[in-house]
């Protein structure tokens, strides 16, 4: 058996190839939408991918099932536990539809699906036997269910999908999960998640990339309140201090349960010249996408540009700042080359995006402005502003500018009715990253935004005060 863990450090998510050797088969397991990789990947090993499925309806980016199973011919395995209200659509009508128990076989390796409720209700984990070495299963691949040091949280149904109190039942079904599914295993079955550290899909993500169900049930938090079946201790721990999460999970809810656009293969992305990327902005046909960070875009950006600071997170930000269910401009990128824009684009549809109408080298004959920045010492007394902190809900409650309100940086532009419109806005973040990307959205909503230079950590540096935690 190959197995490999494919893993997107933009979003912290991990999809997982498992080929047999010897019938030269293959399957892809969670896989993200840009789906070269995993044909980079299968051509290399000389393996032919078959089969292709995941482990629920995904939150935080767009699937590639689809995608991969158009491009290769491959079986698609969807769940169908969960009841109606979390079947998968019209997209997925060629599915083969997966209970508790069933199995996928491919070549001497099987891959048999357990429900395993609580972070969604149809969420599925497989068990993995490699039947050339055994005749029990020694992997399980886990998604959304077990992380390493963590478990997947009940809350993003009411976060992100329109969900009242969900979180409650899904925090009980995660209890039952762990106890009836996970716990029951031997502790040498290795765990492969989804996700890792820095993913909203939980609140205390390891950073190592594997775990095992021995490892887990000595170390994990969740672990004495299994010991102890505190199953109340368990859902207030787990229902607590997570994370914010982003508002564009929404659409990606709707979307992984519907089915995907389907891509093809993309071609590279066109350059365009001064002149023309020029015309387009005149015509407000297109939207700039600066790729700077924020020093280089505070010096002078196009008016009315977003700030996405190039390709390694551009999926992550560009979530926060392009709605493309109400933005049908596309994109003009300001990169070094074709090269840096294909990997710019190839992020971007990792969540939607999927407007990418070209690049440019230079700000060379485009209007340029200078976005308002404010010093920290200017804000003593200051009085006909309202501070906005963009940082996670966490780091604004373990302390933040005095008299600051919060409003996260992936849910802000659509929030926009939480904030003020008769007066400017400061924005703040850590160290004026977030900031800059955030503020240029507001920007282009219209709204009078001026950054805080520095951010907060600037802010700290120019004062000798404590921190707060006040409202």
């Amino acid at each position: 058996m190959l197995l490999e863990r494919i893993y997107d450090e933009d979003l912290a998510q991990a999809s997982y190839v498992i080929g047999c050797q010897a019938t030269g088969e293959a399957i892809v397991v969670d896989p993200r939408r840009d789906v070269d990789v995993y044909l980079d990947f299968a051509a290399k090993h000389g393996l032919r991918i078959a089969h292709v499925t995941e482990t629920h309806i995904h939150a935080d980016y767009l699937s590639g099932t689809r995608e991969l199973a158009t491009r290769t011919g491959a079986h698609m395995h969807v769940s169908d536990e969960g009841g109606l209200d979390w079947t998968y659509g019209e997209g997925f009508a060629d599915a083969e539809l997966l209970h508790d128990g069933d199995s996928i076989v491919v070549g001497n390796v099987l891959l048999q699906a357990v429900h395993t409720p609580g972070h969604t209700p149809e969420h599925l984990a497989f068990l993995v036997t490699d039947g050339a070495q055994a005749d029990e299963p020694g992997f399980m691949l886990t998604g959304d269910f077990v992380f390493v040091g963590d478990v997947g949280r009940p809350d993003l149904l009411d976060e992100a999908a329109g969900g009242v109190d969900t979180r409650f039942e899904g925090a009980k079904q995660l209890f039952a999960s762990l106890r009836d599914r996970f716990l029951t295993l031997p502790d040498y079955v290795q765990v492969l998640p989804a996700h890792g550290a820095g993913s909203a899909c939980g609140k205390a993500l390891g950073a190592i990339a594997t775990t095992t169900v021995g490892y887990e049930r000595a170390f994990s938090w969740w672990a004495p309140y299994l010991a102890g079946d505190d199953e109340q201790g368990f859902v207030d721990e787990l229902l607590s201090g997570q994370p914010d999460a982003h508002a564009y999970f929404a659409r990606m809810k709707s979307q992984n349960r519907i089915g995907p656009a389907l891509l093809g293969e993309l071609a590279p992305v066109a350059e365009r010249s001064a002149t023309s990327v020029r015309e387009l902005l005149e015509a407000d046909a297109a939207i700039f996408v600066d790729t700077r960070d924020q020093r280089e875009v505070h010096e002078g950006t196009v008016a009315g540009a977003l700030n996405i600071p190039g390709a390694d997170r551009a999926a992550s930000y560009g979530a926060w700042v392009y709605d493309p269910e109400t933005e049908h401009r596309p994109l003009v990128l300001l990169v070094d080359d074709q090269v840096e824009a294909g990997r710019m684009r190839d992020h971007l549809v990792r969540v939607g995006i999927d407007a990418v109408d070209g690049f440019t080298r230079s700000l060379e004959g485009l209007p340029i402005v200078q976005p308002r920045l404010m010093q920290p010492e200017e804000l003593d007394g200051l009085a006909d502003v309202t501070l906005v902190d963009v940082r996670s809900r966490s780091e604004h409650a373990d302390d933040h500018i005095p008299g600051s309100t919060h409003l996260s940086g992936g849910r802000a532009l659509w929030h926009l009715d939480e904030l003020p419109s008769d007066r400017p806005l400061v924005t703040y973040c850590q160290s004026g990253v977030r900031n800059s990307i955030v503020a240029s959205a507001l920007r282009r909503a219209g709204v009078d935004v001026i950054e805080l230079d520095g951010s907060y950590a600037g802010w700290r540096r120019s004062t000798d005060r404590e921190p707060s935690t006040s409202a």
